[in-house]
């Protein structure tokens, strides 16, 4: 009895949970707003941009291109009917000098005709043609990794310097927000006659001088978020909310151990070696097709019906006189004008061999400049980390100076001019900070694409390895 009701209980509080659920998604479909995380924004992303639907498209077509590339080897069948009735004048001259003795009838004018053929040719190129298939599947799958790869990046970049944007844009906020305050402060102070006219009126023009810079900051997140809400798929006007902020997770980066251990990884490079491949192979598929002659078999079962129509010897289909016009052929071909070196076919070849010296050269260049790109981004990310450091330290500073200032001009022995000096410098010192890290989120994600590596994942992997290690040790 406890079990059931213990049961009851639990299917109650799904169903409430599952209603409680609907009910949010109602009320954030309703409200209009949307709250993401990077990893929710990624995801979204993936699922509904256009150009990962469109590379989707062509990786299906590869997909069945690389399925049915055997189809090459598929004989060619062909089924046919023909019914013909000949005039009067060509019967009388295929009866020629029997037509004055033949009474004939309208089934002589009649011919049946029903035939099946099967076309097979096999040459050795075929092979090489269906491996090309097979082969162009593994190019699309590469071509669509690398697709998903730049959504992820583009969107986390968006993302984060969206964040920067915002985190300047509460800056302003704030200091348009002290602004308020002291042209308050002096508003009361002036009323109050411990302050001169002068103070009142400084502090009121900056406070109204820093209006409109917030005002053109706030329109221009509002159009960033609108543009990036359409870059991932969602409704133009969706009030997406940002939840996340900008600290980067940092890594030991060195170029040498990087480079030795995944430079191999990247994307570019492994669909350039496909793509090499495959040309590879058109020139040996174009080389078979041209020195080694091709099987030709050919069967054909043709009955043909005369008479057609004879009542008197059964009519169709057991009546009339059937022949068989079929054949049997095996031929082996060679077009001898594609060996001559300027055909057509020797200067496509020609052609191919040229490009794939040139996939050959463009391979050294995409090397020797995923180096450049990898050196540069391992320094940016070194000295970013430096940098994040100093300006961290720089923040305390900053922060104590102003502190510092703002008391000793509520006490009235500093300018107001020399306020605002300090609180420009900590504006400037967090700004610099949430650059800093930006510039190092930046760098490791063109880093990991470089690389084709998720630095995630590996140090998840790492993880997993040196806990095994040392569980296998204890066990020992």
């Amino acid at each position: 009895m406890k079990n059931k009701m213990k049961k009851k209980i639990l299917q109650t509080f799904v169903v409430f949970a599952l209603g409680a659920v609907s009910f949010a998604e109602e009320a954030a479909v309703e409200n209009n707003t949307v709250t993401l995380t990077v990893d929710q924004a990624v995801e979204f992303a993936l699922k509904n941009s256009d150009s990962i639907k469109s590379a989707d498209i062509d990786l299906a077509m590869k997909e069945r291109a690389g399925k049915y590339g055997w189809n090459v080897l598929l004989p060619d069948l062909t089924a046919s009917g023909t019914l013909n009735r000949i005039s009067d004048d060509t019967l009388k001259k295929n009866l020629g000098a029997a037509a004055a003795q033949v009474k004939t009838t309208e089934s002589m004018h009649w011919t049946g005709l029903f035939g099946v053929s099967a076309d097979w040719t096999f040459s050795f190129a075929y092979i090489e043609k269906i491996k090309i298939a097979k082969k162009g599947y593994e190019v699309g799958q590469i071509s669509f990794e690398k697709a998903q790869r730049e959504i992820k990046v583009n969107v986390e970049k968006l993302f984060y310097g969206l964040l920067l944007q915002q985190e300047s844009l509460k800056i302003k906020k704030d200091t348009l927000e002290n602004s308020r305050q002291r042209y308050l402060q002096a508003e009361k102070n002036y009323n109050n006659g411990a302050a001169p006219e002068i103070k009142l009126l400084q502090t009121q023009v900056a406070y109204e001088n820093a209006k409109p810079d917030v005002s053109k900051a706030e329109n221009d997140f509002k159009a960033s978020m609108d543009t990036f809400a359409f870059l991932i798929g969602y409704p133009v006007g969706t009030d997406i909310v940002l939840s996340g902020s900008i600290n980067p997770e940092y890594i030991d980066a060195d170029y040498e151990q990087l480079m030795n251990k995944y430079a191999g990884y990247n994307l570019d490079l492994q669909n350039l070696d496909k793509n090499i491949e495959l040309t590879e192979m058109g020139v040996k598929a174009a080389n078979l097709g041209t020195f080694v002659p091709a099987l030709k078999i050919k069967y054909s079962f043709m009955p043909m019906l005369t008479d057609f129509l004879d009542a008197d010897k059964g009519g169709y289909p057991s009546g009339g006189d059937w022949k068989d016009n079929g054949s049997f052929s095996l031929t082996l071909a060679w077009k001898l004008t594609n060996l001559l070196p300027f055909s057509e076919n020797r200067q496509q070849t020609a052609d191919t061999k040229d490009t794939l010296n040139k996939l050959k050269i463009q391979r050294n260049q995409l090397v020797e400049n995923q180096k450049i790109n990898v050196r540069k981004a391992v320094n940016t990310l070194n000295d970013a980390r430096e940098q994040i450091d100093v300006m961290a330290r720089n923040i305390s500073l900053a922060q104590r100076s102003y502190e510092m200032t703002a008391r000793s001009y509520r006490n009235g022995t500093t300018e107001l001019l020399d306020l605002r000096d300090a609180e420009d410098q900590l504006n400037q010192a967090k700004l610099g900070l949430a650059n800093q890290k930006f510039n190092y989120i930046s760098a490791l994600l063109d880093l990991e694409t470089e690389l084709n590596i998720d630095f995630k994942k590996e140090a998840a992997k790492a993880e997993t390895s040196t806990n095994e290690t040392e569980t296998e040790t204890v066990k020992e």
